[in-house]
């Protein structure tokens, strides 16, 4: 058993969905630029499930130098429309563009988690959802920008499913975990597998 099971992450609901699991661990937030990280690996020419991956290794290393010992949890998640990636908008303007982009189009999240101890990769996986938007009008779409207001820059895909957000689409595939940013499923399989929850 690991003396400390460590979220490489500062996100809310990927420590409620943790908590919620009945899971103990720390969560600490990863000293890491993600766009530095991206730019730094631009050769590699990742494909958007790779890059969430990778991203994820990076934090759950960073996080593991600090804490010896520990099995360190890394998780990060790509938002892409085939390559293109997406990232979060920096203002309302882009949050339109984006959402103009993504209409009427399946885009794809992909969750990518690892486990690090002590700066040796144990383990990864990537799950991906597939989520599809309507064709909504711009009318619409000037309304639902109106009342998320700055909100709507607080995830890559401009929306949260558990709120209007949810309006925008026609199809999802993929489980809620996934979309919430952690294949939990996959990680506590993973846990149960190396003893460090009950089996």
């Amino acid at each position: 058993m690991a003396e400390t099971l460590v979220l490489a992450s500062a996100s809310q609901s990927r420590r409620t969905l943790m908590e919620n699991a009945g899971l103990a661990f720390a969560a600490v937030a990863a000293a890491i630029d993600e766009r530095a990280v991206e730019r730094s690996i631009e050769h590699r020419s990742l494909g958007p499930a790779e890059l969430a991956v990778e991203l994820a290794l990076q934090k759950a290393l960073e996080v593991s130098d600090r804490f010896p010992g520990a099995l360190v949890v890394g998780c990060d998640q790509t938002m892409s429309l085939g390559q293109e990636v997406f990232h979060k908008p920096s203002d309302r303007v882009e949050a339109r563009t984006n959402l103009q982009a993504l209409r009427g189009k399946t885009h794809r999240l992909n969750s990518g988690v690892v486990l690090v101890r002590d700066g040796a990769e144990i383990w990864r996986h990537v799950s991906i959802a597939d989520l599809t938007m309507r064709d909504f009008s711009e009318d619409f779409l000037d309304d639902y920008l109106e009342r998320c207001g700055e909100a709507v820059m607080r995830s890559v895909g401009c929306y949260q499913l558990e709120g209007i957000g949810i309006q925008l689409f026609t199809t999802i595939l993929g489980d809620y975990f996934t979309i919430l940013g952690l294949p939990l499923l996959p990680l506590l399989e993973r846990l149960r597998a190396l003893g460090e929850i009950d089996v």
